[in-house]
């Protein structure tokens, strides 16, 4: 086993010398540069698109113990229709396929958050439900929750009139903050008796006398 894993190392290395001399370094190796640095260096990252989560980051991310097993992955909404008008450029399918992904090269237990948009132009009760469909699947960790509102000069503000009433956005963001609550205690509970490695990021929010930081499993 331990021979299996040098070699492996070493041919990735000799991988990444090869791109340096060609002069292309994709994400996936910038980030297998980084967690190299050092073992003790904690790597974490923020993701713009889904699709930037290709199998290749995945695979670095198992590879290293070091990188944060979390990912943010915006999903806005769970429905093809809405998603095709937001310009987003994945369907609920493509997304679905990605969060599976992440679960078989991962395992469960990395954690994944996500944005959601309450309230998109003409979304219905039926579309909007299939966002509560998606996070029933998933199961996030935590989510940044939003009621939509247009804002000047985007596409969507050209396009689509912003048809749904505040009443109904309230009420669809509602059920969507307290369904996340939810899944973000069943997330949590599984964590209880377990120990764990922190990085101190400084003192609480909530009181000085405690710190906060991030934190990751010890295997």
């Amino acid at each position: 086993m331990d021979s299996y894993k040098w070699s492996a190392a070493e041919n990735n290395k000799a991988r990444l010398e090869k791109k340096d001399v060609d002069g292309i370094v994709n994400f996936a190796e910038l980030l297998e540069k980084v967690a190299a640095v050092s073992p003790g260096l904690r790597v974490r990252f923020s993701t713009s698109h889904p699709k930037d989560i290709t199998d290749d980051v995945l695979h670095t991310m198992a590879r290293h113990e070091n990188i944060c097993k979390y990912i943010h992955l915006p999903v806005q909404s769970g429905n093809s229709r809405i998603l095709e008008m937001m310009n987003r450029g994945y369907s609920r399918e493509w997304y679905l396929n990605k969060i599976r992904r992440i679960r078989e090269i991962l395992g469960d237990d990395c954690g994944i958050s996500s944005d959601m948009i309450a309230g998109f132009c003409s979304e219905t009760d039926e579309e909007h439900r299939e966002t509560l469909s998606m996070m029933d699947h998933v199961k996030y960790d935590f989510a940044y929750m939003f009621m939509y509102s247009q804002r000047p000069g985007t596409l969507a503000e050209k396009k689509f009139a912003d048809d749904v009433t505040d009443d109904v956005k309230k009420t669809r963001l509602n059920e969507i903050i307290e369904r996340q609550g939810q899944h973000s205690l069943q997330r949590y509970q599984r964590d209880v008796g377990k120990t764990f490695r922190v990085l101190i990021e400084g003192p609480s929010k909530r009181s000085d006398d405690f710190l906060q930081g991030r934190n990751s499993p010890i295997r």
